[in-house]
């Protein structure tokens, strides 16, 4: 489903860049709740995700370090922060972080952008550090050191928080999500070819929401089955909502330079491939 704005044409138009930093070996079964009978492999890369025009540059999500990549036994190509400058941006410059979610993956490295606000649900912060995490299959995606450095920040007057949907620059909206986490946002931003809606773990995996098969890491499975329309609603078509974890969009997409195998362009249209 389209979604048009009366006033889009007035609005900034912003390159959009997913940077891969990291990636595991997984198979169908992981990824679906209730498995998959058809068992095979099923591969999950890590991103974060850079916005910017000419007036405003936006980070989404930090990611994790070397050191959390050891631990988790996670494939680690690049530090996330250390990978901007691939796109000429130092992290010193970075003024705004959305963090879709705290889990480990997504709210790593907040050390590393020393001028940055953090953009967080209500929601979120309050089921990271609430009776929630008293549950170790809930707060297993969690890094209790990430979270409380998140705390400390709200200490330090660094966390813009939000309760349900915001625009937070023109052009730059979130979505509060809920589902896989209780404060899960996506992001919907202006480009030149429309509306993209960054997705991060509202849907996994393009087959997560096509086929209406959640991921099996879930807070809330009705909001999270609910979440797939409201993403679908915010973005100008399907090729607009781009998965937080499918190495698809790395085929999808074209590559922001020739020798950079791990960044393409989410702002410009991506090629055929298998719906």
């Amino acid at each position: 489903m389209q979604h048009s704005d009366a006033n889009a044409t007035d609005l900034p138009e912003y390159e959009v860049y997913a940077l891969r930093y990291a990636r595991m070996s997984r198979t169908r079964r992981d990824n679906f709740l209730g498995g998959d009978p058809h068992d095979g492999p099923m591969p999950m890369d890590f991103f974060v995700w850079l916005l910017r025009s000419s007036e405003h540059l936006l980070l989404v999500d930090t990611g994790f370090s070397a050191a959390t990549a050891a631990k988790r036994k996670r494939e680690m190509i690049r530090c996330p922060i250390e990978a901007l400058s691939s796109l000429g941006v130092d992290a010193a410059q970075v003024s705004d972080v959305i963090l879709t979610h705290l889990h480990y993956d997504h709210a790593g490295n907040l050390d590393k952008l020393p001028n940055a606000r953090f953009h967080v649900q209500d929601a979120e912060l309050e089921y990271a550090t609430g009776r929630c995490m008293c549950f170790e299959p809930l707060r297993h995606a969690y890094s209790v050191d990430d979270v409380v450095t998140l705390v400390r920040s709200v200490y330090d007057d660094r966390v813009v928080f939000h309760d349900g949907n915001q625009t937070i620059a023109p052009g730059v909206s979130l979505l509060k999500i809920g589902g896989h986490t209780k404060g899960l946002q996506s992001v919907r931003v202006h480009t030149a070819r429309g509306w993209v809606v960054l997705a991060s773990d509202a849907s996994h995996y393009y087959e997560n929401m096509e086929r209406h098969r959640p991921f099996p890491i879930v807070h809330n499975v009705a909001d999270m089955l609910s979440g797939y329309a409201r993403l679908s609603t915010a973005a100008d078509s399907p090729d607009h909502i781009v998965p937080g974890h499918d190495p698809m969009v790395m085929e999808r997409y074209p590559l922001y330079r020739p020798d950079d195998p791990d960044t393409v362009v989410l702002h410009e249209a991506p090629g055929l491939s298998e719906a």
